[in-house]
């Protein structure tokens, strides 16, 4: 069996995808992203639940506010890389992960919904 919880929050940014393979999206241009982050384990803890959903919460705000209304461009972990949804969602699941260490055990997915009819994202 496997339980999860699932949490979301929104980041605003800018970036750019500088190579013709992105089309228009090679200039600048901003993105408002629904994220999701689910956390997923095949337990539960002593307390009866994966992960406390308050303590999810604040993890994930800590991680998305480093992002939030920023240039990736400008930041120095997306330096001479192609900030695609796809990597960004890899980003932040690293840092989630990193952030949950010592009161998460289990996998990670993260969505990142750029429209009501886009996302994309990492399963770990």
């Amino acid at each position: 069996m496997n339980y999860f919880v699932k949490i979301r929050e929104s980041i605003m940014i800018a970036h750019s995808l500088p190579n013709p393979f992105f089309g228009p999206a090679q200039n600048m241009h901003g993105a408002t992203f629904t994220v999701d982050v689910t956390f997923i384990s095949d337990e539960l803890n002593e307390f009866n639940v994966v992960i406390d959903m308050g303590e999810a919460h604040r993890i994930t705000k800590e991680v998305l506010s480093e992002l939030n209304y920023q240039n990736l461009d400008e930041l120095p972990q997306f330096k001479n890389q192609l900030s695609t949804t796809e990597h960004l969602a890899t980003y932040i699941q690293k840092e989630i992960k990193r952030e949950a260490t010592s009161i998460f055990n289990g996998t990670l997915n993260i969505t990142l919904g750029e429209s009501h009819n886009a996302w994309a994202g990492v399963i770990e």
